[in-house]
């Protein structure tokens, strides 16, 4: 996937809602539609969102998108954000888990392999209605 035509939204919305535009999209599907590539992560409880969406981790994802080029690791990301490196590890599994970021594995000649961690996107849409 290519993270410039990846649309990300973490937003809440009610399981009916989820239903209704997974409903919606198997039928654009079925008349041969495509959708457009995405990812969302959805919330029942928006309270639960900004849980799984903390400022330490808002943080991370920012870092990951305003450095991706020089490829970070959770090493590099924890000093940049001047964080524990197994505090930033947990934020960044916890990002992953959510589909919100990539973690990529690349050789690093004569050390080894190093786990390099990618933005999903250029932007994220957060959205949440109490």
């Amino acid at each position: 996937m290519n993270k410039r035509n990846v649309k990300v939204t973490v937003s809440t919305e009610a399981v009916e809602e989820f239903f209704k535009r997974a409903h919606e999209d198997a039928k654009k599907l079925d008349l041969g539609e495509l959708l457009p590539t995405e990812v969302r992560v959805a919330f029942e409880d928006p309270i639960e969102m900004l849980r799984a969406l903390s400022v330490e981790r808002m943080k991370v994802l920012k870092t990951v998108q305003k450095h991706h080029a020089a490829k970070p690791t959770v090493s590099k990301l924890a000093v940049m954000l001047n964080r524990d490196r197994k505090a930033v590890s947990r934020d960044v599994k916890v990002l992953e888990s959510f589909g919100l970021l990539n973690i990529r594995e690349q050789s690093n000649p004569g050390h080894g392999i190093m786990k390099v961690v990618e933005p999903l996107a250029e932007k994220y849409h957060l959205m949440a209605i109490l």
